[in-house]
């Protein structure tokens, strides 16, 4: 099980991995977000590394996509999942550019995250 932070980490890594180029702007993303988002005001930023780290070595396993979402859905209370796909959505526009990877996990991420399209058009909008 992990915490609420690692959750929303893994949200931000999966993105930034989708299309198996982690440009320098989705990586600057994630860091700023966990350094000024107050939802990680208690979590040690030195540990952001390891815990991308973490979700890169799960995602290797061939079930791996599949287990993390289970372990993001577990994690994130209500109140934060539509926070959770907001910073995907963030990390995914952070260079420029959104791939159709991208796009595909954002999709898989609404639904396993149970956004609905209304909130989930707004989200994307806003970023």
């Amino acid at each position: 099980m992990i915490d609420h932070q690692t959750a929303l980490i893994y949200t931000m890594v999966m993105v930034s991995a989708a299309d198996r180029d982690m440009t320098d702007p989705e990586l600057q993303t994630i860091g700023d977000i966990v350094k000024h988002l107050p939802v990680f005001a208690d979590y040690e930023s030195s540990q952001i590394t390891k815990t991308a780290q973490d979700c890169a070595t799960l995602l290797s396993d061939p079930d791996g996509l599949d287990k993390a979402l289970a372990m993001i859905g577990e994690a994130l209370p209500e109140k934060l999942r539509e926070t959770a796909y907001a910073l995907a959505c963030d990390v995914a526009a952070a260079d420029g550019r959104v791939t159709q990877e991208e796009l595909r996990l954002l999709e898989w991420l609404r639904h396993g995250l149970d956004i609905s399209r209304l909130d989930a058009a707004a989200i994307e909008h806003g970023a």
